[in-house]
């Protein structure tokens, strides 16, 4: 599945925006992202408002799940093979990945198209620290710093400016 084209185009790419498009039409289209940032929001307040808390937590972790599968089956593919340690780190990138695209670790806030171009900004950072042979234990150092600085922005601009 990871390993083929489509028209000379390689499946990897085009499964994330497919992943990409599906997870869009589901926090903007319908009653489940809804709630799922309003969730992430306030708990207690979707809670008092008659919207089942631990259902919707449900569902965001079997869709994450089904995600991350794809996303191992995909990467299974490209590579050729499988191990238990083949995607070590891989978390960190995508913390930072959501972080940079304007997601609140705290909750409520977030767009589908901030994750992806997070993304595609940490993909090029490792691109980059690949190409001056930066060790990987440097590279999760750097990453750590980045979602730091990130974090800390953040909430300087929300105290700030009230955002």
């Amino acid at each position: 599945m990871g390993g083929s084209e489509i028209f000379g185009i390689p499946t990897g790419p085009l499964i994330a925006l497919a992943m990409v498009i599906i997870g869009w039409i589901i926090m903007s289209q319908t009653g489940l992202g809804r709630a799922i940032f309003a969730v992430g929001g306030n708990k207690e307040a979707v809670r008092v408002s008659g919207i089942k808390v631990d259902r919707k937590k449900i569902a965001t972790y079997t869709i994450m799940g089904l995600m991350a599968a794809v996303a191992g089956i995909v990467l299974t593919g490209r590579m050729n093979s499988a191990n238990a340690l083949m995607a070590t780190g891989v978390e960190l990138k995508c913390i930072a990945a959501v972080v940079i695209g304007g997601t609140n670790l705290f909750g409520g806030e977030g767009t589908i198209i901030g994750t992806l171009i997070g993304a595609i900004i940490m993909g090029a950072l490792g691109n980059g620290l690949n190409l001056l042979n930066v060790s990987a234990f440097w590279q999760r150092v750097i990453m750590g710093i980045v979602i730091i600085f990130v974090v800390v922005f953040d909430q300087w601009r929300r105290r700030r400016f009230g955002a």
